[in-house]
């Protein structure tokens, strides 16, 4: 199986920016090793949409909602991901756990709901510094993790899995590659227990990969690509992470 290098844009980009990075990357990527993908704001959704249909590079979204329709002012249904062509939508993030108060069931429903209308759910899990200083880490990253594998049961198999310890996320910290591992392989045994396919299921790793420790994470037994935040938004890191994924 491949692995997978997916771009997380955040609360970043403009029309302008966002155009010449995806030509950028278009021009030099070539027929990577791994699969490829960039998740971005929902507005700039359709100019993905555009620029990328038909290219090596996939697109997603940042968040979907966990309601299929209806009342709910702001929200963005998965049908409407699926009109953008998006492959992809993050569910879970650190951030949307802390600053928007999603919770375990929020998230599984979120990732449930993507599943059913068609796009593969990134589902993130990961620990505080405070959780992995008290020795709390497999607890955490377990019980994130069994939520999603609860609501989609039989579609266990269908995810994608980030690994991003919140304490390395955009504070240039990053795990070793034998503590991401460790990690990896915990939340591995998990899906093995929940699913006849876990080989199906690729685990990435999210915290502060960067084109400079991409190889060293990526060549370990359970990293099976990488969640990028700030380096995927410059197209040289972006591409050389890519490079990195064999």
């Amino acid at each position: 199986m491949k692995k997978l290098i997916a771009g997380n844009w955040k609360m970043n980009g403009g029309l302008a920016a966002n155009e010449a990075l995806l030509r950028a990357l278009l021009a030099q990527i070539g027929t990577p090793a791994a699969e490829v993908a960039v998740c971005a704001p929902a507005p700039y959704l359709a100019q993905l949409q555009s620029l990328l249909n038909g290219s090596p590079i996939a697109w997603g979204s940042q968040d979907v909602s966990a309601h299929e329709q209806g009342a709910y002012t702001g929200e963005i249904s998965v049908a409407m991901l699926h009109d953008f062509g998006c492959r992809y939508a993050i569910v879970g993030h650190s951030e949307r756990r802390q600053y928007h108060g999603e919770t375990d069931a929020v998230v599984a429903a979120k990732a449930q709901r993507a599943l059913a209308g068609g796009v593969t759910p990134i589902v993130c899990v990961g620990e505080t510094l405070a959780e992995r200083e008290a020795g709390q880490t497999e607890a955490v990253v377990k019980r994130q993790l069994a939520a999603v594998i609860h609501a989609v049961a039989h579609c266990t198999s269908e995810i994608v899995v980030a690994y991003e310890p919140v304490w390395a996320i955009g504070t240039g910290k990053t795990a070793t590659p034998e503590q991401a591992q460790q990690v990896h392989a915990v939340l591995r045994a998990q899906l093995a227990a929940a699913t006849t396919h876990p080989e199906r299921v690729r685990i990435l790793y999210g915290g502060s990969m960067n084109a400079a420790n991409a190889a060293s994470l990526l060549a370990q037994p359970d990293i099976d690509g990488g969640l990028i935040g700030g380096a995927s938004l410059k197209a040289p890191d972006f591409l050389q992470i890519v490079a990195a994924a064999r």
